[in-house]
């Protein structure tokens, strides 16, 4: 039972770290096509962690 529990951790694992690699390459292709709204986009994000509290 627990090594069945170890190989869906496993593929959860994959599919997240996959999942994450395309939301970057989506982010990086998005900053190529249109800098100055990445940009602000950016800019707005950095806004939003500064003023929130913890």
């Amino acid at each position: 039972m627990a090594d069945h529990d170890d190989e869906r951790d496993l593929e959860r694992r994959r599919k997240r770290a996959s999942f994450l690699r395309e939301l970057n390459e989506a982010k990086e292709l998005r900053e190529r096509v249109q800098p100055r709204k990445a940009r602000a986009a950016r800019m707005r994000q950095q806004m939003r962690m500064r003023t929130f509290r913890w």
